[in-house]
This record gives structure tokens, sequence and C-alpha cells, in this order.
């Protein structure tokens, strides 16, 4: 193999990594949401005037901190799957 194919083949899959990054599967986030967040409070958390997050990044941040204190040992995707899923379901911050 050559140092161009290489390079090429190396390109290439940076490019499917952070295409696929973004990819979001928001019917999973909708799951885990429903399973494990909404049983213990109702979309009121998400809806007040007062609420704590304000961005999409804290919108992340947050489901990580909720994940730990439930001891869910989500994965990455999973958060991400359900702040996304908020994102869209609620707090429309834009990407």
């Amino acid at each position: 193999m050559n140092a161009f194919h290489l390079k090429y083949g190396l390109i290439s899959l940076m490019v499917l990594s952070t295409t696929q990054a973004h990819a979001y599967d928001i019917e999973a986030g909708k799951q885990q949401l429903t399973e494990n967040c909404t049983s213990c409070h109702g979309s009121e958390l998400y809806t007040r005037s007062d609420r704590r997050v304000t961005s999409r990044k804290g919108l992340t941040a947050q489901v990580q901190r909720c994940q730990l204190a439930l001891n869910l040992n989500w994965f990455d995707e999973d958060v991400e799957n359900t702040a996304e899923h908020l994102n869209i379901e609620f707090y429309k911050f834009k990407k």
C-alpha cells in the first residue's frame, strides 16, 4: 500500500466518523427518557420558566449528571440520543 492510498483511507475514516458523530437515534432517546426520567418526574421539569439548562451543550451535561445520579451506566451515545430528543421536544436549542 503506498502513501497515497494510506492517506486517502485515513481521510475517509475521519470523514465517516465525523458524519456519524451527529447521527442521533431520537426514538432510542425517547424510550430512555420514558423508562428512566419521566417515571420520576413529568415534563414540567423541561417546560418550567426558570429551568437551569440554557444551551444544547448544557442539556447534554444535565442528562449526563442525571444518568450518573441514577447509576444507569449509559454510553455517550445514549446520553446524546436522550439530550437530542429533549432538545427537539422541549428545548429547541440551535446546534
